[in-house]
């Protein structure tokens, strides 16, 4: 992993469009031609992705995986959760299963791609991050490992004016050995969807909660553990990649790396106990 530089082949992928109407019909010809190539009717694995105003920014995510380079048959499904903008529009013109939930939440959005799922896998992606071509391969290749159930893998931040790379992989060897000590006892923490995988039998039987809750995707996690065990993909080139609008709320990296370590040193101790209860963070 380049602590200087992004990788240069996320540049593909960084589209300069702000709406719809500016994207030009090459873009979603150029995807498309390797949609259709790559996936499969009788899939093993589904991509199940939910979108909520990502009209441009869902070109990432589908763009990025048009490009998987696996011998797992796979098929993409991108769930419209009760999007405002034209990310319908945007979904119509590629060639992707996609279906409309009008319950707002990551939940609802997950749990109605995962009743449509045609695979024995599920893998959760988000709508708004880059996908390498080995991701699906790292995921299915943990999920089949005897006695596993769910899995998830790392990710991380494109970096931009204010939060340059060098920075930013700092705080990723910090979240990386922050979640080694996790996986001991709590390795729902880690399981996040942008970059989770799980056996669908299972999770049909537990299902995602039906309300807009951030943690849904642990709370999966943590029900899925009765099944079988939970293992980390640790792969750096199959790591995810994601903006940083989400850092961005807390100021200046200085404060997100402070904030940070104030936060994991306040429960530092309690991942050496095992939890017998998972809470939904508040919304």
């Amino acid at each position: 992993m380049n602590i200087l530089r992004n990788p240069a082949w996320i540049k593909a992928f960084e589209y300069p469009y702000e709406k719809y109407d500016q994207i030009p019909e090459s873009v979603f010809t150029d995807i498309n031609s390797r949609l259709d190539k790559m996936q499969s009717d009788n899939p093993v694995a589904s991509i199940v992705v939910t979108a909520w105003n990502e009209e441009v920014d869902i070109l990432r995510t589908v763009g990025s995986l048009s490009r998987t380079k696996t011998t797992v048959p796979i098929e993409i499904i991108v769930v419209n959760n009760n999007s405002t903008d034209r990310t319908q529009e945007t979904l119509d013109k590629l060639h992707i299963r996609n279906f409309f939930q009008p319950i707002q939440g990551w939940g609802p959005g997950r749990q109605m791609g995962m009743e449509h799922a045609r695979g024995k896998y599920i893998l959760l992606a988000d709508s708004d991050c880059i996908y390498p071509d080995c991701w699906v391969d790292n995921l299915v290749k943990a999920l089949e490992t005897p006695g596993v159930v769910s899995v998830y893998g790392r990710y991380s931040f494109i970096s931009e004016p204010g939060f340059s790379r060098w920075q930013l992989s700092i705080l990723e060897t910090f979240k990386d050995a922050i979640a080694e000590v996790r996986q001991l006892n709590r390795p729902f923490l880690n399981s996040y969807g942008m970059s989770m995988g799980f056996v669908k039998e299972f999770g049909l039987k537990e299902g995602f909660y039906m309300n807009k809750n951030h943690g849904e995707d642990g709370r999966m996690c943590y029900d899925l553990m009765k099944y079988g065990k939970v293992k980390p993909v640790r792969s750096r080139k199959g790591r995810v990649w994601t903006g940083v609008r989400t850092l961005k709320k807390s100021g200046s990296f200085s404060k997100v790396m402070s904030t940070r370590i104030k936060k994991e040193l306040s429960r530092f101790s309690e991942y050496f106990h095992k939890r017998m209860r998972y809470h939904l963070p508040k919304d």
